[in-house]
């Protein structure tokens, strides 16, 4: 029989009935078999070496990859996830352009009260007339600071402070404004051995 076609020669397609029967026997590829002139839009079960993607027609899902999270300080964040809070994050050489504090507002104190920082390093305070009031210091923690707005109730006052374990500058442990509606701001630093206070006073709120 006349060989209909020369593959060396061939100038168009050889239509597949020109061909015998050995060219319709398929290959499998993964768990899909493919003859000659078969067109597939869906391979299962292969396992790709050096593989580049150079686009996909839909959004590749997470489930796809082996790890799709990754975690920051105390924050798991999931490709393609946002989030706007993480903690215990340490970061170095950062420059900060414009941020504000979390303000902490602990309401009226009477003889004693605990400065957490769990929640804000800007606090505010108002104390009870003629009533003494003892401020426990939170753990001295080397480089930790926060500011205290002292207040007096806004029709009494002659409410006092103290605070625990506090050391203070030349003019020693301060007399916190005694008028009515006045407010004294204290800055609180640590060193990781001690806590060192200072303070502005005198302020109409």
């Amino acid at each position: 029989m006349a060989v209909p076609y020369t593959f060396g020669s061939a100038t168009a397609s050889i239509p597949l009935s020109q061909l015998d029967s050995n060219f319709a026997t398929t290959i499998t590829l993964g768990n899909t078999a493919i003859q000659l002139g078969n067109t597939v839009t869906t391979l299962n079960n292969m396992t790709y070496a050096n593989v580049t993607i150079s686009s996909v027609a839909t959004t590749f899902p997470n489930n796809y990859l082996s790890n799709s999270t990754v975690t920051l300080g105390n924050a798991t964040l999931t490709l393609g996830g946002t989030t706007s809070t993480v903690g215990n994050l340490t970061t170095s050489n950062v420059t900060v352009t414009n941020y504000t504090e979390s303000v902490v507002a602990i309401g009226t104190v009477t003889s004693s009260n605990t400065i957490a920082l769990t929640s804000g390093t800007v606090q505010t305070a108002t104390l009870t007339a003629s009533t003494a009031c003892t401020f426990t210091m939170p753990t001295n923690v080397a480089g930790k600071s926060f500011v205290l707005l002292l207040k007096q109730a806004a029709t009494t006052g002659n409410g006092t402070a103290t605070f625990t374990s506090v050391k203070w500058g030349t003019a020693g442990a301060p007399t916190i404004t005694a008028t009515a509606g006045k407010m004294d701001i204290l800055t609180f630093i640590a060193d990781g051995t001690n806590w060192y206070g200072s303070i502005a006073q005198g302020y109409t709120p």
